[in-house]
């Protein structure tokens, strides 16, 4: 699995139109290390894409750094007509978001097949 920054290990993937970035097992004390979101950018430019995929399946806690992070290239990202999204979190990771409000803002997939065709599993009534 390629390190794409220092303190980061991320696995990527090229689809049709989209960059599938999945980051495992982020050092505890990452803060030092270059800013993944600059580095996940900089793949989506080298790959000529906007479009983004996260997964998350391995990551136990998202602290407020990684948010940080994932904040920054949201910006960065629509403000170039792209989509982020995320999929694979935890339900104490559901609840990080939850919690700093940014449920509505980085939208969350339960697997990487609804992020990619934007589906969200139908609610009963």
């Amino acid at each position: 699995m390629p390190t794409i920054a220092p303190g980061w290990e991320v696995k990527v993937d090229r689809g049709p139109g989209w960059l599938w970035a999945k980051v495992c097992h982020p050092d505890p004390d990452c803060s030092d290390a270059p800013p993944l979101a600059d580095e996940l950018w900089s793949l989506l430019e080298r790959h000529f894409v906007n479009r983004l995929l996260i997964e998350l399946d391995d990551v136990d806690l998202l602290n407020s750094y990684l948010l940080g992070q994932f904040i920054l290239l949201q910006k960065r990202i629509r403000q170039n007509g792209g989509l982020l999204r995320l999929s694979g979190l935890s339900s104490l990771n559901q609840e990080v978001l939850r919690t700093h409000g940014l449920e509505g803002y980085l939208p969350v997939y339960s697997n990487l097949g609804d992020a990619v065709t934007g589906c969200f599993p139908r609610r009963p009534r």
